[in-house]
């Protein structure tokens, strides 16, 4: 009997390679409904009763499979199709009625593959357009989302089957040292957001000569707008565990566990069940894969502080103490949870340990930039014309990642800016971008990498309201340790509150840079050394705004609620038309003595929902900054001129 880890897992590959192969050759429709939260979200378990009732109805036997997420999260609900005869096709936006017209239409006519709903196909093909005809699949180079939304990700065997466990199996044969050495050869740095080399913090705990280790893989993702670990832990989370598993054993490490965060349950019950298939198959647990390596893994739950995804507060949070951040050294790798040497990686760092083994370092180096190896994801919204997760490799520059991949601003608005780095990331303006995205670049341009959030702004966003956000969101996020990050933060917050709302000074600016500078000089973690970057950053590159709102009462962008104000051009409106007074909670639009409409300023909170509702063919409604700009155009309510005519 050979009883090399090779051996063992070619075992299970032939059963799982098999088992795949029969649903791929299915005789019977195969549909695969992308399933992870975004898609759930956006209707997919509808969509999955949808056609479990228009299959019963239509008499046709198919096979329906759950599976994660794609990144096209503009085209939710995703399904794909797998239709013998027909390439698998990928097709968007199905709802319950578009699942019943697929079944009756392609399923049992098979005449007509509804090419309305059809995003590609997945395989060439001289009939479909493919998805890599598309700037968002052929610009992209999909190393650590290779297999998300394409595999079951609660089947252990759709892993198996393509290639997974296999880096395993070979650090199994070649040893940790062996794994530590391609990790450091092949550079990668940590995508938490610090960037740090992953085999250097490796090395250090395992150097350290104590018998028990940790290692940690911190799913604490807490960035608005961030979504990257949770896709990767719903879509492919055996990816994620063979990754830990082989930095366990590089480390020496006997036990691991997955800090994930209480608001993504999806997640934990997806990587829980994850586990047991890997335990029952012993990719986990004893004497994995018939080696003597053996370990335990288990997932703790964070209650979702921002700031446990730092290191030493998340250990602290481990420990059942409020997530505070401890002083360094000693650094974790040394001495972390229970003293003993802990390794924390974020989960996309975890997901690209198994292509680098796989493939060699000199394959991984071969991508992105010297200094930036490899591949990054980005989570791309707000004024984006196609949103979702985005897999570059790194060095590409910011205007190819919103224009060419993410295909622009939408509705034909001007880029503005984009926030990268999460809320204490930087915001640059359109005429940086060509800034290159990997870890140097952006920190020289003011900005940071972060875990990966990336938000697109158009000319209709104020920069000094996006600081305020950001900086509300941090204070509110801060443990409270140190006095310069939870008192600063909080005066940074009231200063441009105030210059939201047209109270300031140019003493006010000063104050805002130089308390900015203090804060990132006194704290003691990241969250406090980085939360200034949206000030620092919208005060360099758009100084003209802040200016705007205290020296002529001005928001440019006619955001801040304070500083505006709406009114009906009378000119464009049109007669008889109702649309805006529905939608307005005040009762502050009225009918005027011609049938059209105005706006009562005392009765108007600004909420700008008349300015959807208004049809787009009149565009009726006026934003304008400052109030005081409103035109006197005459007008009173109906029932009041009638009053005075009597």
């Amino acid at each position: 009997m050979n009883n090399s880890p090779r051996a063992f897992l070619a075992e299970l590959v032939t059963a799982a390679a098999a088992k795949l192969a029969e649903l791929k050759n299915a005789s019977v429709p195969v549909i695969y409904v992308g399933c992870a939260t975004c898609g759930r979200a956006a209707g997919a378990m509808d969509t999955i009763a949808g056609f479990n009732e228009a299959l019963v109805a239509n008499g046709i036997e198919a096979i329906i499979r759950k599976v994660g997420c794609l990144g096209h999260c503009y085209a939710e609900p995703l399904v794909i199709i797998q239709n013998p005869g027909f390439p698998p096709l990928l097709y968007q936006k199905i709802g319950v009625g578009e699942a019943g017209i697929l079944v009756r239409s392609f399923l049992k006519d098979g005449s007509d593959p509804c090419y309305e709903y059809l995003l590609g196909a997945l395989e060439a093909d001289d009939n479909f357009p493919t998805l890599m005809d598309y700037p968002r699949y052929l610009f992209e180079n999909r190393v650590i989302m290779e297999h998300c939304g394409l595999i079951d990700p609660e089947d252990v065997d759709h892993y198996l089957a393509v290639g997974g466990y296999s880096a395993l199996a070979q650090g199994l044969e070649e040893g940790g040292v062996r794994v530590l050495e391609e990790i450091k050869a092949a550079n990668l740095r940590g995508r938490g957001g610090a960037g740090f080399p992953a085999g250097r913090k490796w090395e250090i705990a395992r150097n350290v000569k104590v018998f028990e280790k940790l290692v940690i893989c911190n799913g604490d993702e807490g960035d608005p707008g961030a979504y990257m670990d949770r896709t990767l832990l719903e879509s492919n989370p055996h990816q994620v565990l063979e990754g830990l598993a082989l930095a366990a054993l590089a480390v020496g490490a006997g036990r691991a566990l997955l800090y994930i965060r209480t608001e993504y349950p999806l997640a934990v019950e997806i990587v829980e069940r994850a586990i047991a298939q890997a335990r029952q198959k012993n990719l986990l647990g004893s004497k994995i894969l018939g080696s003597d390596f053996s370990l335990e893994v288990s997932v703790f739950q964070g209650s979702g502080a921002f700031v446990c995804g730092e290191e030493t507060a998340l250990i602290e949070s481990l420990a059942g103490r409020r997530g505070m951040p401890q002083p360094r050294p000693p650094y974790p790798a040394v001495s972390g949870f229970q003293g003993k040497p802990t390794i924390i990686n974020n989960v996309k760092t975890l997901s690209t340990v198994p292509s680098i083994i796989r493939n060699g370092a000199s394959w991984f180096t071969a991508i992105g930039t010297p200094g930036s190896p490899g591949t990054a994801i980005f989570s791309v919204v707000g004024e984006v014309e196609y949103p979702g997760l985005v897999e570059v490799p790194m060095g590409v520059t910011l205007e190819h990642l919103v224009v060419d991949v993410c295909g622009g601003v939408k509705n034909g608005k001007t880029l503005k800016a984009v926030q990268i780095g999460g809320p204490s990331g930087g915001c640059l303006p359109a005429s940086l971008l060509q800034t290159k995205i990997d870890f140097d670049s952006l920190k020289e341009s003011g900005a940071m990498m972060g875990s990966g959030g990336l938000v697109v702004m158009n000319e209709d966003t104020c920069m000094v309201e996006l600081a305020r956000y950001f900086t509300d969101f941090t204070q509110g996020e801060s443990c409270g340790k140190c006095t310069f990050c939870r008192l600063g933060t909080r005066h940074l917050r009231d200063i441009l509150e105030d210059l939201t709302k047209g109270v300031g000074s140019a003493e006010d600016l000063q104050t805002l840079q130089e308390l900015s500078e203090m804060i990132v000089k006194g704290s003691l973690c990241s969250l406090g050394k980085t939360a200034p970057n949206p000030v620092l950053t919208t005060l360099r590159f758009f100084r003209g705004e802040y200016e705007a709102h205290f020296a002529e009462r001005r928001c440019p962008a006619r955001m801040c609620r304070s500083l505006i104000a709406f009114y009906i051009d009378l000119e464009a409106c049109a007669r008889g038309c109702d649309a805006c007074v529905a939608c307005c909670p005040t009762e502050a639009i009225f009918t005027t003595s011609n049938r059209k409409k105005a706006i009562d300023q005392e009765k108007c909170v600004k909420c700008g929902e008349c300015v959807y509702a208004c049809p787009p063919e009149y565009d009726a409604v006026r934003r304008i900054s400052p109030p005081s700009l409103i035109p006197d155009q005459g007008v009173k309510p109906l029932i009041e001129e009638e009053k005075e005519e009597k």
